[in-house]
């Protein structure tokens, strides 16, 4: 397989470097497919998650505090109920979709 690729780039004093533009070519290709394209995928997806929080939505936030939403304000924080009469302000980038996807699985599975 080597033996091909050495084939192919030609001699190496006639500048060829075909195969070796293609070779990267190929390598951004797979870096965007593996890495850059699954994170946008996640990004627009916690974007989408955020923006349709609404008032009794079970949360946990990034820092592991389970709550309840009480208010959506304009200033894009919530006021998240963590106990009956407690209640904390938050950015609304501070709450983990991913948590809040599993409490919300686990708490299907207990009914």
């Amino acid at each position: 397989m080597i033996n091909l690729f050495i084939l192919l780039a030609g001699d190496p004093k006639s500048g060829g470097g075909t195969i070796q533009l293609l070779f990267l070519g190929l390598m951004i290709l797979v870096f965007w497919l593996f890495m850059i394209r699954p994170q946008a995928k996640k990004a627009k997806q916690q974007k989408t998650f955020i923006d349709n929080l609404q008032k009794g939505d079970k949360v946990v936030t990034i820092a592991g505090i389970h709550g309840v939403v009480n208010k959506v304000n304009e200033d894009n924080t919530l006021s998240l109920e963590i106990n009956p009469g407690s209640y904390i302000k938050i950015e609304r980038s501070s709450i983990s979709m991913d948590w809040t996807a599993q409490l919300n699985k686990v708490a299907e599975v207990k009914k």
